[in-house]
C-alpha cells in the first residue's frame, strides 16, 4: 500500500507533467490575453516537453529504454543529449520570436540545468523528479511570492516517493533538488527578475 502510494506520487509528479504545468501557467502569467497565453504555451510545449516525451515513448516501445520514468543512468545519456540540443533550439526560437521574458528565462534555466545534469549523469544519477519539482517551486515563489510558497509541500512528497520506491538515494534526491533550485535562482538573478 505504501509503495503503491509512492509510485502514484512519483507518476503524477513526473518531469513531463510538471514541465507542462509550469510552462502553461507561466505563459498565462507572462501575457495579457488568453489567446496570447495559449499561443505561447502551445509553442513552448511543442518545442520542449512534447518532442522529448514522444522520443522517450518511442524508445520504450523499441526496448531502448526500460520505461518512461525509471531508467538506469547509462540509458539517460541519449535523452540528455537530445534534450540539450532541443533546449538550445528552444532558446534561439523563443528569443527570435520575442517570446515573453518570463518564458525565455525559464527556458534558459532549463538549458543550464540540462547541461549540468548531463555532465553529472556521466558518473552519477541524480533525481530528475525532485529537480523538476524543486525548480518549479523556486519559479513559483519567485514569480508569485507568498502565494507560490504553498507549492513547497510538493517537494517532500516527491522526495519521499523517490526514496520509498528505492529509485534514488537520499543524497540523489537532495542534490537534484538543491542544484535545480540554485540554477533557477542564479538564472533569474542574471536576468534581473528577482526582487524587481
Amino acid at each position: 500500500m505504501i509503495k503503491r502510494l509512492a509510485r502514484l506520487i512519483s507518476d503524477i509528479l513526473n518531469p513531463f507533467l510538471v514541465s507542462f504545468a509550469i510552462t502553461v501557467l507561466l505563459a498565462f502569467e507572462a501575457t495579457t490575453g488568453t489567446a496570447d497565453a495559449v499561443r505561447w504555451a502551445s509553442i513552448s510545449v511543442a518545442l520542449s516537453v512534447l518532442p522529448i516525451f514522444i522520443v522517450v515513448v518511442y524508445l520504450v516501445r523499441r526496448k531502448k529504454l526500460d520505461s518512461i520514468f525509471v531508467n538506469p543512468r547509462h540509458q539517460r545519456n541519449r535523452i540528455y543529449s537530445l534534450a540539450s540540443a532541443l533546449a538550445v533550439i528552444d532558446c534561439i526560437v523563443l528569443f527570435y520570436l520575442e517570446a515573453p521574458e518570463l518564458l525565455r528565462v525559464i527556458f534558459v534555466a532549463g538549458l543550464v540545468a540540462i547541461i549540468i545534469f548531463m555532465v553529472i549523469n556521466r558518473f552519477w544519477k541524480i533525481s530528475l523528479h525532485t529537480a523538476f519539482v524543486a525548480a518549479s517551486v523556486s519559479v513559483l515563489i519567485i514569480v508569485y511570492g507568498a502565494a507560490g510558497a504553498w507549492s513547497v509541500v510538493l517537494l517532500p512528497l516527491v522526495t519521499w516517493a523517490r526514496i520509498e520506491t528505492r529509485l534514488h538515494s537520499p543524497m540523489q534526491v537532495a542534490v537534484g533538488a538543491l542544484l535545480a533550485a540554485a540554477i533557477v535562482v542564479v538564472v533569474f538573478q542574471c536576468f534581473g527578475m528577482i526582487g524587481s
